[in-house]
């Protein structure tokens, strides 16, 4: 079989109406050949149809995916369609090699063509807005906006933004690349970040489940204290206590968080070093 990127010499290629008479003749010499012979038929009436799986491949060329890949489906979807076709169910081959060929093609963008693949309804959605946007262009003789586009196939602006954001779900960029140049980093270096609040998470939870431990004023003094801010003295006058009376609760206050979380830790040891093995049962 011929590379996919060749094409045939538009004046050797024969016209529709021979195309079809010499196919219906291959066709009839399929239905008695040999095993060893019917594979050479078949290659005949594929070599008869390459023009037309370049045509149709041809109508899905800038969106992604490499011409070469497609003629491939294409061909292959010729030959099934040879290996599926019944003659007299059909005008002619070619009226039921089109669908089929147009079929595995739009399989194929929908299967492989996605590297970050959308909603279905945005792929769906993809179809009319290129389709329409054509005919804007041809019409007006310029580029149509968002809203005429949006317009003309009955959806609201922010679906045919979303539709264009969602093409560059062909090829997207690698987080790997370099924007410029080898020497500097990947564009992962520009997007991470360190996550402090992650980082604290832990404490976070079990200071949570320490704070539990005391009532509602106790709560509330370390509150104004390490979240407000407040000094001793402002908390004294606020609360109607010395300035030492303060002191010497805040004081209490963290020894108990501090044993509590101390207790805590230590059970969790403990109970990591006490757990017996796992053994096999006998």
């Amino acid at each position: 079989m011929a590379s996919p990127g060749s094409t045939d010499p538009a004046h050797l290629r024969p016209s529709f109406a021979e195309r079809d008479a010499e196919t219906a003749t291959l066709f009839e010499r399929l239905s008695t050949a040999s095993d060893y012979e019917a594979e050479h038929v078949v290659e005949e009436i594929t070599l008869l149809y390459l023009d037309l799986c370049n045509r149709m491949a041809a109508r899905y060329d800038g969106r992604g995916i490499e011409h070469d890949d497609l003629v491939q489906v294409a061909r292959l979807a010729l030959v099934k369609a040879i290996r599926r076709y019944e003659p007299g169910h059909a005008p002619s081959f070619a009226a039921y090699a089109v669908p089929t060929i147009s079929g595995e093609l739009k399989r194929w963008f929908r299967d492989r063509g996605w590297v970050v693949r959308p909603p279905r309804r945005l792929q769906e959605l993809r179809a009319d807005v290129n389709a329409t946007r054509a005919v804007l262009e041809q019409a007006s003789g310029g580029t149509p906006s968002d809203a005429e586009v949006a317009d003309a196939v009955g959806a609201s602006v922010e679906q045919v933004r979303e539709v264009d954001v969602a093409a560059t779900g062909f090829s997207p960029l690698s987080l790997d690349c370099s924007p410029a140049d080898d020497d500097r980093p990947g564009l992962e270096a520009f997007l991470a970040c360190d996550d402090h609040a992650l980082e604290s998470a832990d404490d976070r939870v079990c200071l949570t489940e320490a704070l539990t431990e005391l009532d509602d004023g106790e709560r509330e003094l370390l509150l104004m204290r390490y979240v407000e801010g407040m000094t001793q003295r402002e908390i004294g006058d606020a609360r109607g206590i010395s300035q030492m009376q303060v002191s010497r609760t805040l004081r209490r206050i963290t020894v108990r968080l501090h044993d509590h979380l101390v207790d805590d830790t230590a059970a969790a040891e403990e109970g990591r070093t006490l757990e017996p093995p796992l053994t096999s049962a006998s």
